[in-house]
């Protein structure tokens, strides 16, 4: 098989609990992978929010997934109320990226929506189209599990078109508790080529660790690879050229993009 990736070593970022198949991935295009995960996923503060939506699932329209991550805590949190997955039945369910779309296929929740981009702005196109157009989405009440820190381009772009959004937190991502610091400034600093972020706030918390807003000092040297506009974008806001960005946004596609760079950089 091709080895683009043969004696080239990639820094993973992602959560050790998601990063199995994009480090498989890369390590069947001949990489070394360094896992390192600079972000950790955690329950809530408090399910205060999440449990008083879904005590009134009845008055949703619409339940939208931005994540794997927001369908596994809530059907967790939906388990530990007594609530069965049918109840979900009356409602309508987009999930924003195929990862996500998979896991509630698992967990046999019907899916009306998987729009074709998985960005916000492409999401709130697909709602428009389905509904008959923006002006359907008005007096609709809508649902949305998330992180305790996430984008706001959707709420906002669904409320303007005079619909009713919750967005409850229904996980956080967090520091992992035993990241040494130290470990993980010799690893970018030695053998690393290329360090790979999956998601915003993995960049947020690689600067949060080294106490910077600029990390093109602390990364000088590595390739930067990013799955999608949004978490470039936050790249560049830490001062990090973005040399690698797939065209979809998913885990193989990125895996793929940086085996294709490396092809071409010798």
């Amino acid at each position: 098989m091709n080895q683009p990736l043969a004696g080239r070593t990639v820094v993973v970022t992602r959560a050790a609990s998601q990063a199995g198949a994009f480090i498989a991935a890369l390590e069947s295009y001949g990489a070394t992978v360094i896992s390192c995960p600079t972000i950790d996923i955690a329950e809530p503060d408090s399910y205060e929010r999440l449990d008083e939506a879904i005590d009134h699932l009845y008055g949703y329209d619409w339940l939208i997934f931005t994540s794997a991550n927001g369908v596994e805590y809530f059907l967790r949190r939906l388990q530990t109320r007594g609530v069965g997955v049918e109840e979900l039945d009356e409602l309508k369910v987009c999930a924003i990226g195929d990862a996500t779309a998979d896991k509630l296929r698992d967990a046999h929740v019907h899916l009306d929506l998987l729009p074709s981009q998985a960005k916000a702005e492409g999401v709130f196109a697909a709602l428009s189209e389905f509904a008959g157009g923006a002006e359907q989405l008005h007096g609709l009440n809508i649902l949305i599990p998330r992180a305790a820190a996430g984008r706001d381009y959707l709420p906002k772009s669904l409320e303007e078109a005079g619909a009713r959004v919750d967005v409850v937190t229904a996980y956080r991502t967090v520091l992992p508790e035993n990241l040494d610091r130290g470990r993980l400034s010799a690893m970018l600093t030695g053998s690393a080529d290329c360090i790979a972020f999956m998601s915003s706030s993995s960049v947020k918390n690689l600067a949060l660790l080294f106490d910077t807003h600029d990390l093109g000092e602390k990364l000088e040297g590595l390739t930067i690879a990013c799955i999608g506009d949004v978490t470039a974008a936050t790249a560049a806001d830490h001062g990090l050229h973005v040399d690698i960005q797939p065209q979809e946004t998913t885990a193989a596609a990125l895996a793929n993009a940086i085996a294709e760079y490396y092809s071409t950089h010798k």
